[in-house]
């Protein structure tokens, strides 16, 4: 079983590098890992490629069979916890300012009801982890042009059909004094974004191409851009409920360029009552930053109104 879900989030991930972030282990672990399975079963699995990995033909007939089995022990393993344990909420979610809130109103709600949390960079693995019964609930972001693998069975609720993405950078960089920030502004600096993110790339390269810049990117996680930034090495996209902070200016950018939408996904008919706290919480965060409250004025936002 552990075999067939390292096929599987190598195929899910599209890389070995981000495969192995999400199973929690090394690239090299995994690269023998793969190899070992592939002299098993006496074939290739997948195509080892520039920008990543993609199953070949045979590849795909193993996949067709083994998620199935992956999904259905993940399923079983869940209820058998669920039976064991009592009331309980599985909650997964993209990072988010809204958490905080989100599990105090739902603490609040089912004070009785054990609560866990994961936080994962991959929308597409938590949908995953809902459909196969693993999660309960997902919160995730869905980037503009870059639609989400939805898994058959889900319903998704929007909270925000369009939430933009501000910029984050030091204090001391030309563009803080100024409300809100040109993209051509920030064409000679270098952005950062973390590749494990889906779809956060590809999104920012679109925006370049569009805006006709290039700028030089550095790929590094978010605890590691927060350093770059603020020492003025780098700009980075951000969610606009980030700060205030006081060793770095977030802006909106002109015109709202790069942008996601934000979505929570449950099993048919469940967990409504979340959606409900998830709004709240959101709203609270998003008040709470004052460039993202602006903002909400000057587009006036249906989410003032909201109670």
């Amino acid at each position: 079983m552990r075999h067939l879900r390292a096929l599987c989030a190598i195929a899910d991930a599209g890389s070995l590098h981000k495969a192995a972030r999400q199973l929690g282990v090394s690239q090299p672990s995994l690269t023998t890992q793969l190899r070992r399975i592939e002299r098993a079963l006496d074939g290739e699995l997948f195509l080892r490629e520039r920008t990543g990995c993609r199953p070949t033909p045979f590849g795909r007939t193993v996949l067709g069979r083994a998620r199935p089995l992956v999904d259905g022990m993940a399923a079983l393993v869940a209820e058998a916890q669920a039976m064991a344990r009592g009331p309980r909420l599985r909650l997964g979610s993209t990072a988010s300012r809204a958490l905080p809130g989100w599990l105090r109103r739902l603490h609040r709600r089912w004070p009785d009801t054990e609560t866990s949390l994961v936080v994962d960079g991959s929308p597409h693995a938590l949908l995953r982890m809902v459909a196969s019964g693993r999660l309960d609930v997902a919160f995730v972001h869905e980037v503009e042009g870059s639609p989400l693998r939805v898994p058959p069975g889900l319903e998704i609720r929007v909270l925000m059909e369009r939430e933009p993405q501000f910029v984050s950078m030091s204090l001391d960089h030309p563009a803080a004094a100024r409300p809100v920030v040109e993209l051509r502004d920030l064409a000679e600096d270098r952005w950062t974004v973390d590749p494990s993110v889906d779809g956060e790339w590809d999104g920012l390269r679109r925006v370049f191409a569009g805006a006709g810049v290039d700028p030089p990117v550095l790929h590094a996680d978010y605890h590691t851009a927060a350093s770059l930034i603020v020492s003025g090495e780098a700009v980075a996209p951000c969610q606009p409920t980030s700060g205030p902070r006081t060793d770095m200016a977030i802006r909106p950018l002109a015109g709202d360029p790069l942008a996601v939408r934000l979505l929570l996904a449950t099993r048919p008919g469940e967990h409504a009552e979340a959606y409900e706290d998830l709004r709240a919480a959101y709203r609270e965060a998003a008040l709470g930053a004052p460039p993202y409250r602006a903002w909400l004025h000057h587009h006036a936002s249906p989410l003032l109104a909201a109670s």
